[in-house]
């Protein structure tokens, strides 16, 4: 595990040379790649403080009652640095860091997209096709080994809903490739967050308790304004960094006692040949 401050080195992540097939690896092939997926809660003392927080976003085929496939990904990434002296315009409002690394895919998956998902994020399979993106592969394990290991660890992913939507299918779509994050990797959530942080400082009033807790809701919220290109994936991100910059102390703080660690992340679904499926 890398110290904190230090850069990811491409070791961390397993070798994907040999994976570039949207099936999973065989075991011949990559039986190093492999990891553990431990079990139970990891403690506030044992997660480590990040460095870098990488906001993430997916744009899926479906909800996860149809074991969905990612069809676009979107990662910026900030150093902690940038969250604790945050830059502001004429009035005040705080801004996009000047420092910021940006990772953006689109990929064709396999499973259709449900109508309700092709209506809200404007993707399809045809389209996908049309312009020949590949799907979630060892290419796409690649570039995220590439963008994460030029970040300074450890790194915490942030995501809205990310407990229950964008971690586990990520977790999924890399469990299928036999690939896992660098093993101090932490995530945070920040709906629960959020929701915490209101009832924390007595703001659960009644009137707050109806108000949403969805990335526009926020956004009109804190700003008084409607955020551009929602449902893209790199618009949601850039939604999703400005509401966490509105509450940055407080997110911060947050994360240091309440991220998760990565192996704690559970694949929203295993594939068919998954070897846990036969127990």
């Amino acid at each position: 595990i890398v110290g904190a401050g230090s850069p990811l080195p491409r070791s961390s992540w397993p070798r994907m040379d040999d994976c570039g097939s949207r099936s999973r690896c065989s075991p011949t092939l990559c039986s190093s790649l492999r990891p553990g997926y431990p079990r139970g809660n990891i403690t506030m003392s044992e997660t480590p403080r990040a460095e870098t927080f990488v906001f993430l976003d997916l744009e899926a085929t479906g909800l996860p009652s149809v074991d969905p496939e990612i069809a676009e990904l979107s990662l910026f990434a900030v150093h902690r640095s940038s969250l604790e002296n945050l830059e502001r315009d004429e009035s005040g409002a705080p801004v996009l860091p000047r420092v910021l690394d940006k990772l953006t895919l689109c990929m064709c998956p396999e499973r259709p997209f449900t109508a309700k998902a092709s209506e809200i994020t404007g993707l399809s399979s045809e389209g996908l096709a049309r312009c020949r993106k590949a799907g979630f592969d060892g290419a796409v394990v690649r570039m995220l080994q590439a963008f994460l290991s030029r970040q300074a660890g450890p790194i915490c992913l942030v995501a809205h809903n990310g407990f229950d939507y964008d971690f586990p299918l990520l977790c999924a779509e890399l469990r299928r490739l036999g690939a896992r994050l660098p093993r101090d990797t932490v995530c945070l959530d920040t709906l629960p967050a959020l929701r915490g942080l209101d009832r924390a400082h007595s703001h659960g009033t009644r009137a707050r308790g109806r108000q949403g807790y969805s990335l526009g809701s926020l956004f009109h919220r804190y700003f008084q304004a409607e955020p551009s290109a929602a449902h893209s994936a790199e618009g949601d991100v850039h939604t999703l960094l400005l509401i966490f910059l509105h509450r940055a102390a407080e997110l911060l703080a947050w994360a240091d006692e309440q991220a998760r660690g990565w192996a704690h992340i559970e694949p929203m679904y295993l594939p068919p040949d998954d070897p846990s499926l036969e127990s």
